[in-house]
């Protein structure tokens, strides 16, 4: 039996999530304040639930991680990332990567339909909560544009140098890839080395990443949340292995 949080009950430790079942499932209900997810992913916890159903709280065992050192770029997604590198150091250039200049658009595209199936589990009432942590500085998208049109994109929580993921999107081949890509690199730059992936999946490892104990998981957390936040969230270029 998990307990049912309202607006003022405090989090329950980790090690009572459930360990068969519905594995990692913590604890429901709350809200999805600002303050209570930075409360949540400071703790190593993340909400995850289907339309219907009242607010679930996770902390999985193991965790899906993502080393930024092991980020995988297939040739073919050198190839993308060269031919929008190269346009995006045209000013004319049709290609463009950003950083945070349409974040809520990237919730909202990655809450929408997918070709293969329905709309993802984002809600409302989710892209509230993480807009507001957008406006306070702990949430960030990196957006790939093609003629002024927002086609791929990535967002996630970052505290200290602590970057959780939470969802992408791609309106053109390998365009969530190549936002991804950016943001992997950005962070590696920047003294990032773990990037939470949550839950574990067939892509997601093709990517790199791989499952960790959870103590180990909240091991680096607890040592990496406290670190100076990132100031700067620009894009670097040009990206190692695609200017050959």
């Amino acid at each position: 039996m998990i307990p049912w949080l309202d607006a003022h009950t405090p989090f329950p430790d980790v090690s009572q999530a459930l360990t068969s079942d519905a594995p990692g499932l913590l604890a429901a209900g709350a809200d999805l304040s600002p303050a209570r997810l930075l409360a949540a992913y400071q703790r190593g916890i993340f909400p995850w639930f289907s339309e219907g159903q009242p607010i679930l709280w996770w902390s999985t065992d193991p965790r899906m991680v993502l080393m930024t050192e092991r980020f995988r770029v297939s040739d073919s997604l050198k190839k993308a990332i060269k031919k929008v590198q190269r346009s995006a150091a045209d000013p004319a250039g049709r290609w463009q990567v950003r950083f945070d200049s349409a974040f809520e658009d990237v919730m909202r595209a990655c809450a929408a339909p997918r070709r293969d199936g329905p709309g993802t589990w984002i809600s409302d009432d989710i892209i509230a909560g993480y807009t507001g942590l957008h406006q306070l500085g702990y949430a960030h998208s990196s957006e790939l544009w093609l003629d002024g049109e927002l086609v791929g994109g990535a967002y996630g929580v970052c505290i200290g140098r602590m970057f959780y993921g939470e969802s992408m999107f791609a309106r053109v081949t390998d365009g969530s890839k190549i936002a991804l890509a950016y943001l992997v690199h950005f962070l590696k730059r920047n003294g990032v080395a773990m990037v939470d992936c949550q839950q574990e999946t067939g892509h997601l490892a093709s990517l790199g990443a791989a499952p960790v104990p959870r103590a180990q998981f909240l091991q680096h957390l607890r040592a990496s949340i406290g670190l100076p936040a990132i100031a700067d969230w620009t894009p670097l270029q040009p990206y190692p292995g695609a200017s050959d």
